[in-house]
């Protein structure tokens, strides 16, 4: 495995036009490889502070934890020790906020002080994000652009939930008004994700003083130019555009290094798959990351058993190549190709499994366990909503088709013991 061994990054931080001081303030960290972008808020110089010590924080933690990132660095594929280093980075943003929080109690010039944050961890090939308030996380990978972290605004919020349409939310006053943000309060709730970096790949950190201005889908052509000039490049057409707030850059470039080019189609195979299965169909990039990243990949050899009739269940089976035949008895039910998936009751009930699966030829399967299906479902309330909806959608199918199927077969049987009367019996029949 290719790992990266230095990315490539640089920032640059500007006041802008307007304002007469800045509060956003960066982390760039080569040794540690962490990265993180802070956009302060609070008067008398206040979210200043906030950024600088949220920042300081956050490095301290992630610095002194640094045996939980080497554990996953040498066992990649460790489901727990991948989980551990969110944990680090969740835990190095609370100790931030309470450090926060309470610097605003001692100085009642300072007090509701808050700041937000957007950090990025690279350990290995795999990048840990932790997010919390509007600075913001964008990926460009080939032509495309992603944007990897949700704004925590009253706009956002509003627009998710379905309350105000994008044009109605104009006229809203306060839209921009943070709903989570570090120090305000003792505690924060804190967005986390993982990703595989790929070679290539070119990783955008800024403060909502740049995102503002960016027109959609210019990024990518942006960012095509040299990486290293790419900060000043965007702050100056932040402030070209009007510059009514502090602009904060980082941009960080995997060049060539990151997975294998083997890896890399594997990744990328892995999100088209997923995002073709309708049970995952509407969810953003984003979503379909965190989804990929809880679901393990297993091989099969031709007419390799994956599970028998009455195995109890407890997994989603998504074929990512290959195919597989699904049986009861000595009848082959249906077979399933490229893209198609089964089992997907196992991730509600833990009925016993209705027919028995084995592999058609060599195949790579996609499993996704009940235990993190749930964690979504109890942890994520957008992505809930779209996958309930969608498994729903599912399930109608199925059943549409199942009556369908029924009604023929009673229609065909129906015919049959018509051709089995004698010439009296069907006269007496009709």
């Amino acid at each position: 495995m290719t790992e990266v061994e230095r990315l490539s990054a640089w920032a640059q931080t500007h006041v802008g036009r307007v304002r007469d001081h800045n509060e956003d303030a960066f982390l760039l960290d080569a040794d540690l490889q962490l990265y993180a972008v802070a956009d302060g808020m609070g008067g008398h110089a206040a979210g200043e502070v906030a950024s600088q010590l949220t920042l300081e924080t956050v490095s301290n933690v992630v610095r002194a934890g640094h045996e939980r990132s080497a554990a996953f660095k040498t066992a990649p594929d460790s489901r727990e020790a991948k989980r551990e280093v969110l944990r680090l980075l969740e835990e190095a943003v609370q100790a931030a906020c309470t450090v926060v929080f309470d610097a605003g109690r001692t100085d009642e010039a300072k007090r509701g002080m808050g700041t937000t944050l957007c950090a990025l961890l690279v350990v290995g090939r795999q990048a840990f994000i932790a997010h919390v308030g509007d600075s913001r996380i964008y990926l460009v990978r080939g032509d495309k652009t992603h944007q990897l972290t949700q704004d925590h605004t009253l706009q956002n919020e509003l627009l998710k939930r379905g309350r105000l349409s994008a044009e109605e939310i104009g006229r809203v006053k306060q839209r921009n008004a943070l709903t989570r943000a570090i120090g305000v309060y003792a505690s924060v709730d804190v967005d986390t994700l993982d990703l595989d970096i790929l070679p290539g790949d070119r990783i955008l950190l800024c403060s909502d003083g740049l995102y503002g201005y960016l027109k959609k889908g210019e990024l990518a052509s942006i960012l095509e130019g040299p990486a290293a000039d790419a900060p000043q490049r965007l702050i100056a057409l932040a402030n070209q555009r009007g510059g009514h707030d502090n602009i904060t850059v980082l941009v960080i470039s995997a060049g060539a290094v990151g997975a294998s080019s083997e890896q890399g189609d594997l990744i990328k195979l892995k999100l088209q798959t997923l995002q073709g299965v309708p049970i995952f169909r509407f969810l953003n990039y984003q979503e379909l990351v965190k989804v990929a990243s809880l679901t393990e990949l297993r091989h099969f050899v031709a007419d390799e058993v994956i599970f028998n009739e009455g195995d109890e269940g407890e997994e989603l089976f998504v074929v990512l190549s290959g195919g597989v035949r699904v049986t009861k008895g000595e009848q082959t039910l249906v077979e399933f190709g490229q893209g198609e998936h089964f089992g997907e009751m196992a991730l509600i009930d833990r009925e016993p499994r209705s027919a028995s699966v084995s592999a058609v030829d060599d195949t790579r399967l996609l499993v996704m366990k009940r235990a993190d299906f749930f964690h979504i479902i109890k942890h994520e309330r957008d992505m809930a909503v779209k996958l309930l909806w969608q498994f729903l959608g599912v399930l109608t199918e199925r059943l549409r088709s199942t009556s369908h199927e029924l009604g023929k077969a009673k229609g065909q049987l129906a015919l049959e013991d018509l051709l089995a009367l004698d010439d009296t019996d069907l006269e007496e029949a009709l």
